[in-house]
């Protein structure tokens, strides 16, 4: 299994990512990878652990599982987080010297899944803040566009909005009122104001986006499985922030972290990549 990326971070992907908030870097894990994560994908299903949600409604078709924290438990997971290439390309996408791991995360969509991913920005979820998170989102099968993938409004990172958190399972916990809904985008696409960007991906392909990067996706009407792990890592200015309606992190970081503190924390934010040390 590589442990660093096949191929390299750009200049231009850089660029790219600054300019849209997204961006799709090619062939960054090896098959041995795709594989050995394809199967503990597998495991996740059967055996999901108390952080499982499953989004699809009674009586809709297909399956829409999601997880979170499985680095905390699972080694193949925690392998991924921690050693994979992922870290540097996400150093690399965000110019940091240093990265600590945020959390992961896993989407899983079996054939005939009716369920969407509403339209949303991943900051308002999350106790934190910063432009200096990232989230990379691992194709672990085949997507298309019209096969589940994800898609994002570019630029929209730059709006200056913070819409109201809004999950696929409907989880009031997460709707601060107080903040505006994120608008339906999938009904706005002839406008020209607005411009959609989305990628066909192989297994190891990896989409790269801004923690206010607008993005949404379908179901998953094909007759194969469509499934991807995001892990977040952070990086200069990412500080706690534990507000109200957002996620709870394992490992009790409220109990040593005050808000605006860095998110690095042993065994809960781990520094995960340096460049001095990558070099050495």
């Amino acid at each position: 299994m590589n442990r660093r990326p096949l191929r390299a971070v750009s200049e231009d992907d850089i660029a790219r990512f600054k300019e849209d908030g997204a961006v799709c870097i090619r062939q960054v894990f090896d098959i041995e990878w795709v594989q050995r994560m394809n199967a503990a994908v597998e495991r996740l299903l059967s055996n999901p652990g108390p952080r499982a949600r499953e989004a699809t409604k009674s009586g809709s078709s297909g399956r829409f599982h999601m997880n979170v924290f499985m680095w905390r438990w699972d080694p193949d997971f925690r392998d991924f987080a921690l050693h994979s290439p992922l870290a540097e390309v996400g150093a690399s996408l965000l110019e940091a010297d240093r990265v600590s791991l945020f959390y992961d995360q896993a989407f899983i969509k079996e054939p005939g899944t009716s369920e969407v991913t509403q339209w949303h920005q991943d900051l308002p979820f999350w106790p934190a803040l910063g432009n200096d998170i990232i989230s990379l989102w691992v194709a672990l099968t085949p997507v298309t566009v019209e096969g589940s993938g994800v898609e994002y409004i570019a630029g929209s990172h730059k709006w200056g909005k913070f819409y109201q958190a809004a999950t696929p399972d409907k989880d009031a916990k997460f709707a601060n009122t107080a903040l505006e809904p994120c608008p339906d985008f999938s009904k706005l696409k002839g406008d020209p104001q607005y411009r959609f960007v989305s990628w066909n991906c192989e297994a190891g392909d990896v989409i790269c986006h801004h923690p206010l990067t607008v993005h949404g996706a379908g179901g998953n009407p094909l007759s194969a499985r469509r499934a991807a792990i995001s892990v977040r890592y952070a990086g200069r200015d990412a500080r706690w922030d534990p507000r109200p309606n957002v996620m709870r992190v394992e490992g009790e970081p409220e109990a040593k972290l005050k808000a605006g503190d860095p998110l690095i924390l042993d065994d809960v934010f781990p520094v995960t990549w340096e460049r001095e040390r990558a070099t050495a």
